[in-house]
């Protein structure tokens, strides 16, 4: 049975959520302590409204990076469970769990050495590539997250398998992917495909606590290596 107070939690959590600015929010929730603030978080993962999903991840990245910094131990216990959600025998589907490890690990350089390999290998099909077509969107974003932060650590191989996803059937995929190598600062007009480059869908990218609607094309500008869309 959930206790009174978690289920008080978990409202409160949600509203913070609700909060359009982004530093009032974060404020707020560190006010509720650690251990109660990533279960809740965790469960905003699988809320209906893509914005709150979001934010709910903004957050866990804020939240695993301070855990770090007090107990790296118990940070290093959110990340497994992250993996554990995106394993086949979890019984379910880790929605939000690869964007929050990328998150995570962008604020955390000791936490990177130890999981940064782990993230890029969801898109490796030697590794342990992640085959559900609709978690693949999360695992780019995660990898376009960490990669603003850490640009250098894109090796070759994981840059080929970026390539590959824009080619993708898929506009939020290649999206995604766009983001990740600009973030990155290899991708310009002269190896762009044409199919990126006259590429007019929309698709909604989160930046800075809200969404902003845009083209794929138009994410590939301006094409001198600027990272864009952090």
């Amino acid at each position: 049975m959930t206790k009174p107070y978690g289920r008080e939690t978990k409202k409160r959590v949600g509203k913070i959520l609700l909060e359009p600015h982004r530093k009032m929010a974060m404020e707020m929730l560190r006010q509720i302590p650690d251990k109660q603030l990533v279960g809740h978080l965790f469960s905003h993962f699988y809320h209906k409204d893509e914005l709150v999903k979001f934010r709910s991840i903004t957050a866990m990245g804020a939240l695993g990076s301070r855990m770090g910094q007090r107990n790296m131990e118990k940070a290093r216990i959110v990340l497994r469970r992250i993996m554990w959600n995106l394993n086949d025998e979890s019984g379910g589907i880790g929605w939000g769990s690869p964007e929050a490890m990328g998150e995570i690990l962008c604020r955390s350089p000791q936490l990177a050495l130890e999981f940064k390999s782990i993230l890029f290998s969801y898109i490796q099909p030697g590794g342990n590539y992640i085959e559900h077509e609709a978690l693949q969107r999360g695992v780019l974003w995660g990898i376009g997250t960490y990669l603003e932060s850490n640009p250098r650590d894109l090796n070759d191989e994981t840059k080929g398998f970026l390539f590959e996803f824009l080619h993708s059937l898929d506009p939020v995929k290649r999206g995604y992917a766009v983001r990740a190598l600009m973030n990155a600062g290899c991708l310009d007009c002269s190896i762009v495909p044409e199919n990126i480059m006259t590429d007019h869908h929309h698709i909604d990218i989160f930046s800075n606590w809200n969404f902003t609607a845009t083209r794929v094309c138009d994410m590939i500008l301006p094409c001198e290596g600027h990272k864009i869309f952090a």
